[in-house]
């Protein structure tokens, strides 16, 4: 058996009885380690877990699978996500290839960031569509994701952004040269996402955000130094002080936010007198 599991989104207690007891049973247990990071080392889980952890790299899930589902059919294989197993697209596609070759698979869930992020004080059911954001380089800077926006800013919806992390990656030059040399990690933080986002509404001046819409930053989301700031997309370019280390996520408000939801997300909001004033004027439901 295959078995995907959801390790939650702090620290190695955050495993299901369940996925313990899948990761003690398993012969070999890997750790999916690109498309989100756990808060603590790997040498913790395998502390807790008593068991060996081996790292899943990008390279190793998506061109070498068969190592990892090797001998599956025989024996157990867990296969660990930060968060939700489901919550990257690349585990649907560990499945399907574990399909082709009949190996049973089962899931064991977890705590994702796209549950988790309720803890904003933002009703789960008044966001719209999730989007991404990646570090732009000189010559690259997709914008699919404001098209998306505008789309959930026009029914009055939230927008969770998630924010790009890069582990294990090569340069360009590297890369054409087939040298594995890797870069330092990097995380994206809200400040960088915001700026990002302004300039993009400069180039198209459709009017979807601006410095002045109101916008959540959120950073460790479920761990123990779990932190929020609110504020205009202005004011959180500059609050990654305030939010510290990775891993960082941000959420645009929707224009028919709620009054309870107004009243609890202003506590984290970094001037709360210019959040009211912005929030009454262009917030605040008709309903």
């Amino acid at each position: 058996m295959l078995y995907l599991v959801g390790l939650g989104l702090g620290d190695e207690t955050d495993i299901t009885l369940k996925g313990l007891e899948v990761v003690k049973k398993s012969a070999r247990v890997y750790l999916e380690a690109y498309t989100s990071i756990l808060l603590v080392d790997k040498s913790i889980l395998e502390s807790y877990y008593g068991r060996e952890v081996i790292i899943a790299d990008r390279e190793m899930v998506e061109s070498s699978s068969d190592e990892i589902l090797e001998g599956a059919d025989t024996v157990d294989v867990a296969f660990l996500v930060v968060g939700d197993p489901f919550g990257a697209t690349t585990h649907t596609d560990l499945v399907i290839r574990a399909r082709e070759k009949s190996i049973p698979v089962r899931t064991v869930p977890n705590a994702s960031i796209l549950s988790a992020i309720g803890a904003a004080g933002l009703q789960l059911y008044h966001f719209g569509q999730t989007v991404s954001m990646v570090f732009f380089t000189d010559n690259w800077r997709p914008a699919s994701f404001y098209d998306r926006i505008r789309e959930n800013r026009s029914i009055g919806l939230h927008t969770l952004v998630l924010l790009d992390i890069k582990v294990k990656e090569q340069s360009l030059e590297n890369m054409a040269r087939g040298r594995k040399i890797y870069e330092p990690p990097r995380y994206m933080t809200v400040g960088q996402c915001a700026q990002q986002m302004l300039e993009i509404e400069e180039e198209k001046k459709e009017g979807v955000y601006g410095p002045e819409s109101l916008a959540v930053g959120a950073a460790r989301v479920g761990g123990e130094t779990e932190k929020f700031v609110a504020g205009t997309l202005k004011e959180l370019c500059d609050a990654d002080d305030i939010l510290g280390g990775p891993l960082h996520s941000l959420i645009l408000l929707g224009t028919g936010t709620h009054e309870l939801e107004h009243e609890y997300v202003r506590e984290f909001a970094l001037d709360k007198e210019n959040w009211d004033r912005i929030w009454a004027e262009n917030y605040q439901s008709k309903k």
